[in-house]
């Protein structure tokens, strides 16, 4: 029986995945997380006064360094040569939450989901960690790709 895990060869070890054979095409990912907080913290965030600045403008740097450097973080995913990195935030006030989203671009042989979701997470670890003296309790959730196109496996949409 063999497995869909890629990740392991015929005797269950891992490895890193050989894409040589594949072609270089362009490639997208889109992820998304949220972040909920307490409503003075969101409070914070919303109005730019948070004691270390602008919480928003440092998590969309630290999203985009976050994508960059994801085969540094995750053992077996490849480096890849980045072509467009963009990170919004949407605030959503009657929830107290900050809701990230990340799309990833390249042309090469692999896709960039788990560097779609490596800027999401940084993200939104970013905004804990530049507000957790106000609030240790926040919560990071529901972080997932939401669709990928290019490659052999062709495009896909996460159900809503």
């Amino acid at each position: 029986m063999t497995t869909p895990l890629t990740h392991f060869d015929a005797q269950g070890q891992a490895h890193m995945v050989d894409v040589s054979a594949k072609a270089e095409t362009h490639r997208v990912a889109v992820a998304a997380g949220e972040i909920r907080m307490q409503p003075q913290t969101f409070a914070l965030i919303a109005s730019g006064t948070a004691r270390k600045g602008d919480v928003l403008g440092v998590a969309r740097i630290a999203a985009i360094q976050g994508a960059k450097r994801c085969s540094d973080l995750v053992p077996l995913c490849h480096p890849l040569p980045i072509t467009r990195v963009k990170v919004e935030f949407d605030l959503d006030e009657a929830g107290s939450r900050v809701l990230c989203r990340a799309q990833v671009e390249t042309l090469g042989r692999t896709g960039v989901e788990m560097e779609a979701l490596c800027a999401v997470q940084v993200g939104l670890l970013t905004i804990y960690d530049m507000c957790k003296a106000a609030d240790r309790g926040m919560v990071i959730d529901r972080v997932r790709v939401l669709e990928k196109q290019g490659g052999k496996s062709g495009d896909w949409r996460a159900a809503v």
